[in-house]
């Protein structure tokens, strides 16, 4: 039977997920990069993903598949958006050490710090079109 590999990207929703532990810091008002914020970061709408996984089911292809947006963005550009949405100032870098403690550290020097930036190729393919491909979009269609 033949089998897909879902590599999934920072996946965007209301609540929890990627954005659930970094909301509260960037309602606060102290909300920020993360490290020097150069870092790519490939995500994906919550409705782009269930969507592409409701795609690959009724389709013949196999193999690996990134589930990730079109267009990844640095974590600086990241912070700018969210922080524009929100109405909240991001002027400050996050410290790592509370970043640690919320995530781990290997989490925050593998996913965080490192970043990559990766494409939906095999997705683009095959036709598969994006409803959300631009971040502040993206961010706007979510009840942060």
């Amino acid at each position: 039977m033949p089998h897909v590999a879902l590599r999934t990207g920072h996946v965007l929703t209301a609540g929890g997920g990627f954005l659930g532990k970094q909301l509260l810091a960037f309602k606060a008002g102290v909300g920020g990069r993360i490290g020097n914020g150069r870092q790519f970061l490939s995500w994906i709408h919550v409705d782009d993903y269930t969507r592409a996984v409701s795609y690959l089911l009724d389709s013949p292809m196999t193999g690996p598949v990134n589930l990730v947006g079109p267009k990844p963005v640095t974590n600086a550009a990241l912070t700018a958006a969210l922080g524009r949405r929100l109405r909240r100032p991001t002027l400050l870098p996050m410290p790592l050490f509370a970043l640690r403690a919320l995530f781990g550290p290997e989490m925050v020097e593998v996913a965080l710090l490192s970043g990559q930036r990766v494409a939906p190729a095999r997705l683009l393919q095959v036709g598969f079109t994006f409803d959300h491909q631009e971040l502040a979009e993206a961010l706007a269609s979510l009840s942060l």
